[in-house]
């Protein structure tokens, strides 16, 4: 695995089941993969939560004119337990509609666990980033958070 960028983790006062659907459930995910101030691209979500399915999203970062598009595979898929996936970035269409496996990607791993009556989740990002990229990308994913715990109604 290339090297570890940064994590983020949180314990929800939900089920694991409640938890694990979230971040599996393509429709799910268009609700709330997004930082706070941001919108997922409508009908850009796909979730495939198999070895070799694909996972995709467009995040809409109308404030500074641009689409984030997201998409990978995934490479390991433990119900409940552990996501891990590819994840490559382009703010092109086109490339985005084209998935090619041989872009630059990094790899997630996203771990869950049941503690009592509550579910915690870790984030867990691995590759290359330009020197400060680092701490950018952590915060973003901590608003990301922010936002599932709103759609789990936590807020």
């Amino acid at each position: 695995m290339s090297e570890f960028l940064y994590s983020v983790e949180r314990e929800y006062p939900v089920s694991l089941d409640v938890l694990w659907d979230a971040w599996v459930s393509a429709e799910k995910l268009e609700q709330w993969y997004c930082g706070t101030e941001f919108a997922t691209v409508p009908q850009s979500v796909v979730s495939d939560a198999v070895v070799g399915g694909w996972w995709t999203i467009g995040i809409d970062v109308a404030q500074f004119d641009f689409v984030a598009y997201f998409y990978g595979t995934y490479t390991e898929v433990a119900p409940q337990s552990r996501l891990v996936h590819t994840m490559s970035y382009t703010q092109d269409a086109d490339e985005f509609a084209a998935r090619d496996l041989s872009a630059p990607h990094h790899t997630v791993t996203v771990d869950f666990e049941p503690r009592g009556d509550n579910a915690w989740v870790r984030f867990s990002q691995f590759g290359d980033l330009p020197e400060g990229e680092a701490p950018r990308a952590q915060a973003g994913m901590e608003s990301y958070f922010d936002h599932l715990g709103k759609f789990l109604g936590l807020a």
